[in-house]
């Protein structure tokens, strides 16, 4: 016997497929790059596993804790013609100290809201659709051979859908010491949106980068944001990947961060979750080449009734790599949060040394985590741990600062900024650190206790990126 939702699944996917098997038939014959034949297969074979597939349920392990019926029933449509946005409306949202800024609105690329004129030599940035109808053999290489699109229906729909993105390609021994800005905008809209931007990233041996990916939304409006990015580090790279999303709380967001790392090649992910409805941040390094290093680090801020789920996946092929994951959520109103942390250890990749933590506060009743730290080790010369940490504010912390003369809405205050400076502190000082520090101030101001705003749900409109009234 089938289970209500499975039967409600069944049903929708039989009509929400007809819905994206007609957007589908249109955005092929519009589709950069459709006249290769390995990018149209790439697209073609994607699109026919998300048919078959459908959306995953709560009976998928890996989707135990997150229930996207709501994304599945809801009938999305591709953007119509570019949106306007002008440059007064993005200027809050810039990031002072970057090297470049690629701005995309609704998935695709702005070049009049852009900057990418004063790079250094060996470094190329601009936009993967640009790039596909330019010249698309190079990136028959890397495009497409590192996402799981078949473990992983969401890579598939994004890959079906492959149109605009950026491409950031670093040469070999160039050190770009300032960020590499990615903006992505959602504009408001009467009808649900969906997009699906497609990052390219890479890093040639011994060159160093930052790339900084931030996710806002200009209005209100549903939207879906599916957006997947595949980052190849080389030999001897040293690379930091940022992730900022704070998006509208009627948003829907499925980013997923796919790292390849060759031979010591030393790379951080950093994930900031402040915003959206219902969001999924995967995070999917493999440790490819002998020596590799790689820090996972995040911080996820919930109220409300938003929806955060983590996935990290870890997969150790190489021997003498080591791997180190640090999530720390704090969660407030009727929100919940999800860390699943998967560390494979293949029977090759002796010496592996891997280190998984969730740590998370729960500051109301009402608030859930849900955490599932999981090791599978098949070789026999290897040092792993994992835990997790569930619990709330520490009353004899508290009275200790209040017995100090801070009134209550300030101690819990500085005990919450402790709490997320854990992961802060993880990041390198520069520009991206110090953007995600306004933001996370900003956001525990919100929630804390005492403060005006508190209890309502969303923060404000500058925080999640809506337009100011």
């Amino acid at each position: 016997m089938r289970t209500e939702e499975e039967m409600s699944n069944v049903a929708t996917t039989s009509r929400e497929l007809g819905n994206y098997l007609e957007a589908f038939t249109e955005f092929v014959k519009r589709a950069p790059g459709q006249n290769q034949g390995w990018l149209r297969k790439l697209r073609e074979d994607s699109f026919a596993h998300f048919c078959e597939v459908g959306f995953p349920t709560t009976h998928d392990e890996d989707w135990r804790f997150t229930n996207v019926a709501a994304i599945a029933q809801t009938a999305f449509r591709l953007p119509p013609a570019a949106a306007k946005v002008s440059a007064q409306q993005i200027e809050p949202y810039r990031l002072a100290g970057a090297a470049c800024e690629l701005v995309f609105v609704n998935g695709r690329f702005d070049a009049k809201l852009s900057s990418v004129s004063s790079l250094p030599k060996g470094v190329s940035v601009g936009s993967l659709a640009d790039e596909i109808r330019r010249d698309p053999k190079p990136l028959e290489k890397h495009l497409g051979q590192y996402l799981n699109t078949q473990r992983d229906i969401f890579c598939a729909l994004n890959t079906a859908f492959l149109e605009d993105g950026a491409y950031v390609h670093i040469g070999r021994g160039t050190v770009l010491e300032e960020p590499v800005y990615l903006l992505f905008l959602t504009t408001a809209s009467d009808a649900p949106l969906m997009t699906h931007p497609r990052n390219l990233i890479i890093a040639e041996e011994d060159s160093q980068a930052i790339i900084v990916e931030d996710y806002v939304s200009l209005g209100g409006g549903v939207a879906f944001s599916n957006a997947a990015t595949e980052l190849v580090a080389s030999e001897h790279t040293v690379l930091s990947h940022y992730l900022i999303e704070r998006e509208h709380t009627e948003a829907y967001n499925v980013s997923t961060l796919r790292l390849q790392q060759g031979r010591s090649a030393n790379v951080a992910s950093h994930s900031v979750l402040l915003g959206g409805g219902l969001v999924r941040n995967n995070v999917h390094p493999v440790l490819a080449g002998e020596g590799a290093d790689c820090l996972i680090n995040g911080l996820f801020i919930g109220n409300g009734r938003q929806h955060m789920d983590n996935y990290m996946l870890v997969e150790h092929a190489s021997p003498h790599c080591g791997s180190r994951q640090f999530y720390n959520g704090i969660l407030d109103g009727h929100s919940r949060g999800v860390f699943h942390g998967r560390i494979i250890v293949h029977k090759d990749a002796q010496k592996t040394d891997a280190k998984q933590t969730n740590r998370n506060l729960l500051l109301s009743d009402d608030a859930q985590i849900d955490t599932k730290p999981q090791l599978e080790i098949y070789a026999d010369d290897v040092k792993c741990t994992h835990g997790a940490t569930i619990g709330q504010i520490e009353e004899d912390e508290l009275f200790y600062l209040r017995s100090r003369g801070i009134d209550e809405p300030a101690a819990r205050r500085l005990l919450l900024l402790a709490f997320a400076s854990e992961c802060l502190e993880r990041m390198k000082p520069g520009p991206a650190r110090t953007r995600i520090e306004e933001l996370v101030n900003q956001w525990l101001f919100h929630i804390q206790p005492g403060s005006p705003e508190h209890g309502k749900g969303a923060p404000d409109r500058a925080l999640h990126g809506e337009e100011a009234g």
